[in-house]
């Protein structure tokens, strides 16, 4: 099992970010530390002991926690579940949390051995566009804080497709990154234009503009090759990592793993069932005080469909180099995927969007940039399942899309 912590709290929200986060009110921090630890303690009560391989703090911006917090959230895990002695333990931190190799070596002892700065852009402007509370110098101040530290497995959060972004922007901002940054992981992201962002808002009103779609096509494929070039593996649409730096937490939502999620609005996959904690604190503190989980009073609980678990492992799965196994849609059909699918398949392998290896079918590179339509259209084909002989679908067949997969 996976275990993520969702750390509600920024300094401020970023123009372009839709995530459930907010500016914590006073003693805020302290009343969400002490009802996620009664969250592990209930939650270790009703699942007994149960390995965990990951855990992931993220947000929001967990580094606006004091290091004691985040002590006592990891100090908290293993008294209910056990922990793998060689466990990936990452969690998020914005470039101008730290401010000191110190902050980053009591991290370190406290138990995260994997680090992700929220950097975005090396362009100031930019960062002042998006609303980030730091620079550029932070972000170089952090990444060089971290090293002397001791943080050998450091990822970078970067996004392309920003306002006025222009495809030279980007290119040599990836060079200064592997040039000067050299970290192990590069997560790099295409910018979503979320509803009721500011983005959003600021885009329909047309005072902003973005690159067409043809630019945006090479910022993605032309960023790739970069990356590429100078040793990063794209094992995922977004990702990139050195040989060996792969992140396990987030290869374990795409593989379908059960996780646990922790914290307001976080989400768990556990036994067949899709829970979502409630997103206000309000209501998140109101239902561990009554000792529920979620489901009909507080959050919201689904039991996950044959038919949702068949879309949710195809979208997933194509999103990794990896791709989609075949032997897994004869465990949940019953059918052979590359009989049932002759036709779309034939024809995206013609346009040089597929590979067919090992059983498995991957997006290449080209068919990731073009990866919703090829999904959608797959779905438009796909069988109707929850009638198929009156047979009853393994329970932990598949596993639904976490609320933020962050690495």
């Amino acid at each position: 099992m996976l275990i993520y912590i969702h750390v509600p709290f920024c300094k401020s929200k970023c123009n372009y970010c839709a995530f459930n986060s907010w500016v914590a009110a006073e003693g805020e921090i302290q009343r969400y530390v002490a009802a996620v630890l009664a969250e592990v303690s209930a939650w270790g009560e009703r699942l007994g002991k149960r390995n965990v391989s990951t855990v992931f703090i993220g947000g929001g911006t967990p580094s606006l926690l004091p290091v004691a917090a985040i002590w006592r959230l990891l100090a908290s895990l293993p008294k209910y579940f056990p922990i793998a002695p060689n466990a990936e333990i990452s969690m998020e931190a914005n470039p101008q949390s730290g401010q000191s190799a110190q902050y980053y070596s009591d991290l370190l002892r406290a138990g995260i051995n994997r680090l992700s700065l929220g950097v975005q852009s090396l362009d100031d402007r930019m960062l002042h566009l998006m609303n980030r509370p730091h620079t550029v110098a932070d972000a170089f101040r952090a990444m060089f804080q971290a090293r002397e530290a001791g943080f050998k497995n450091i990822n970078l959060d970067l996004m392309w497709g920003l306002p006025g972004q222009r495809l030279r922007n980007w290119k040599a901002e990836l060079r200064e990154v592997i040039g000067q940054l050299r970290p192990e992981h590069i997560s790099a992201y295409g910018l979503t234009l979320e509803e009721g962002t500011p983005f959003q808002t600021w885009h329909d009103a047309e005072r902003i503009s973005f690159s067409d779609e043809k630019e945006l096509g090479h910022m993605f494929l032309d960023g790739a090759e970069i990356l590429e070039e100078a040793g990063y593996l794209q094992y995922e649409i977004s990702n990139f990592a050195k040989i060996g730096y792969q992140c396990r937490h987030n290869l374990g939502y795409w593989e379908g793993e059960d996780y646990l999620g922790l914290g307001p609005g976080a989400v768990s996959t556990l036994d067949g069932y899709r829970l979502t904690n409630p997103r206000h604190m309000k209501e998140y503190l109101k239902m561990l005080e009554q000792k529920q989980t979620p489901g009909i009073a507080y959050g919201e609980a689904e039991k996950l469909t044959p038919q949702t678990k068949l879309m949710e492992r195809i979208m997933l799965s194509l999103r990794t180099q990896k791709g989609f196994s075949a032997q897994a849609y004869r465990e949940l059909t019953g059918n052979n995927f590359f009989d049932e699918h002759k036709a779309i398949i034939a024809a995206l392998h013609s346009r040089g969007l597929i590979r067919i290896r090992d059983g498995n079918m991957a997006l290449t590179r080209s068919g990731m940039l073009v990866s919703n339509t090829i999904i959608s259209n797959l779905f438009s084909r796909l069988p109707r399942l929850e009638g198929l002989r009156g047979r009853e679908l393994s329970e932990n067949g598949g596993k639904p899309v976490a609320s933020s997969l962050r690495v």
